[in-house]
């Protein structure tokens, strides 16, 4: 079943399916102010609410806009494998940090990662052809961390691969949506 309301311009309105991730990241947000209430073991201050909400804001309203930018199914799995991967490396990194802790200056490379993805997306007008290309990239910046934890000592070796894993996933359902076009655009 689906909520699904006319709009005044005769336009639908929201489904489920996009206003449940919303419902989930409003729930997840609250999890912690109820665990306090309640006296479990969990002290945030209003700062970690505000990161918090903003990890969870930021790569929703991102997967808004890829909902809008196609209606390729896996244009939009590409975009939620890529924002899930930098999610995941965000929040890993300022929890305990990936490598050694959190306050480990190595960490800050994972970010970097992070950025080769976003300015990638940019350079490729968020086309799937493009993107595809940036989500590569952003593997081999993956990659390369890999090479400097190493020479650093440290072995960290199966997370790094969980998140070359998730962009070179992405790049692939990119791929896989930029010759769903071109073969659109060539019949």
């Amino acid at each position: 079943m689906t909520m699904q309301a006319q709009n005044g311009d005769g336009r639908r309105g929201a489904s489920w399916w996009r206003v449940l991730p919303w419902v989930g990241a409003s729930a997840l947000l609250a999890a912690p102010a109820v665990a306090m209430r309640l006296g479990a073991d969990v002290d945030w201050t209003a700062f970690d609410f505000i990161v918090a909400g903003f990890m969870l804001a930021v790569p929703l309203a991102l997967f808004e806009l890829a909902l809008r930018a196609s209606g390729s199914l896996a244009y939009r799995a590409g975009a939620v494998v890529a924002l899930g991967t930098a999610f995941l490396i965000t929040w890993s990194n300022l929890a305990v940090g990936i490598i050694s802790n959190e306050n480990d200056p190595i960490n800050l490379m994972f970010f970097g990662v992070i950025f080769v993805a976003i300015g990638g997306a940019f350079l490729a007008g968020f086309r799937a052809k493009g993107l595809a290309v940036a989500m590569t990239a952003a593997a081999a910046a993956q990659a390369a961390t890999a090479v400097v934890a190493l020479a650093g000592g440290h072995f960290e070796f199966v997370i790094i691969g969980v998140f070359m894993t998730g962009w070179l996933m992405s790049a692939w359902l990119f791929r896989k949506a930029a010759e769903a076009e071109a073969r659109a655009t060539s019949s």
